[in-house]
């Protein structure tokens, strides 16, 4: 979550219809399209999805006022179009009438993209393993080319602090819980920021998890939804999708980086980040629903969000996972 200016509440965004949407795909790609206009899951953005008269499916992403500027949204498409033109298997979006892939509409910013089928899987074989690796190295090898100009950086010192202080400003918490909870987060940045010394930072999907990774039979993976890209360590974009804790999961691991070494050097030292950035990840989450109260008074994915109970359990899953990284033990042999 990078919010960039104040929430538009009576924007157009808030008020999509689906003559409005249909007109303005129709206008940006130059067809017609069927009146399917059928809304599609999204916490953040309105997605919706179309169809062109000629059969072609279509996926029109309207992105959230305030929550990233222009400069943030050209860097995603750039990355998207850079990586589609080394045939990496991702979804690009198409070009529109003179405005090239992002559109506008009174202050809102939308996006059009092929239809991709298929579905996602929450286990993976040993090939799977592989294929992954293989896969994000390529993107990786992409994704270090160059600075994006406009996303965030995914460090305590940065990303993570941005967030703390947008809950602590934005009085999410309960006022007897915030000291207890500007604590914690002081102790947890303070500790785990020294690990991200010296680390690698580069352009990364950011949200890659088992439901952004599209499995077509007799065909590679597909990345999808690179809403949340960032510049961030590598090992940001593979440890959503281990089963398990690290040292539950290192056979999982080594097939990935066999894989992702097919095409791009890994830096082992960098897997002590995975309990961090799961500790950061739960503060990501927290600011994610705050953003969503703040703009539409609740959160569909946490309706209980704001409440003691919700900021008691959410204090001592963060209190537990800071004990996770002080008793780690220290990576041996190949992990170092």
């Amino acid at each position: 979550m990078n919010r960039t200016v104040a929430p538009h509440a009576h924007s157009a965004f808030h008020h999509l219809t689906p003559d409005m949407v249909l007109g303005l795909v129709e206008k940006g790609l130059d067809i017609r399209c069927t009146n399917l206009c059928r809304p599609l899951a999204s916490y953040i953005n309105r997605v919706y999805e179309l169809e062109g008269e000629n059969g072609e499916g279509l996926v029109v992403k309207f992105y959230r006022p305030g929550r990233w500027a222009r400069a943030a949204l050209q860097d995603e498409h750039e990355f998207l179009l850079e990586l589609a033109g080394r045939e990496i298997p991702v979804i690009a979006p198409l070009a529109l009438q003179g405005n090239g892939s992002l559109g506008e509409h009174e202050g809102m910013y939308f996006t059009v993209f092929p239809k991709c089928g298929g579905r996602s899987l929450d286990e993976y074989s040993e090939e799977q393993w592989l294929e992954i690796g293989r896969l994000l190295g390529r993107i990786h090898a992409v994704g270090a080319g160059r600075i994006p100009e406009g996303r965030i950086t995914m460090t305590p010192q940065k990303s993570t602090r941005q967030q703390v202080d947008y809950l602590l400003a934005g009085k999410f918490l309960p006022a007897d819980l915030a000291p207890q909870f500007a604590e914690l987060a002081k102790v947890l940045i303070g500790e785990i920021s020294p690990l991200f010394a010296n680390t690698e930072m580069i352009r990364i999907h950011g949200d890659c998890h088992f439901s952004n990774l599209i499995y077509r039979p007799g065909e590679s993976f597909y990345v999808i939804d690179f809403d949340d890209m960032a510049l961030g360590p590598p090992v940001q974009d593979f440890w959503m999708l281990l089963p398990g804790y690290r040292e539950e999961t290192f056979a999982e691991i080594d097939l990935f980086l066999e894989g992702y070494e097919t095409f791009r050097d890994f830096d082992r030292r960098s897997l002590r980040l995975i309990e961090p950035l799961r500790a950061m990840r739960f503060i990501h989450y927290m600011a994610w629903c705050g953003y969503q109260v703040a703009e539409e008074g609740l959160s569909r994915v946490a309706p209980d969000f704001g409440t003691r109970e919700y900021w008691q359990r959410e204090l001592r899953d963060l209190a537990d996972q800071l004990e996770r990284i002080r008793s780690a033990p220290e990576p041996q042999g190949n992990w170092l």
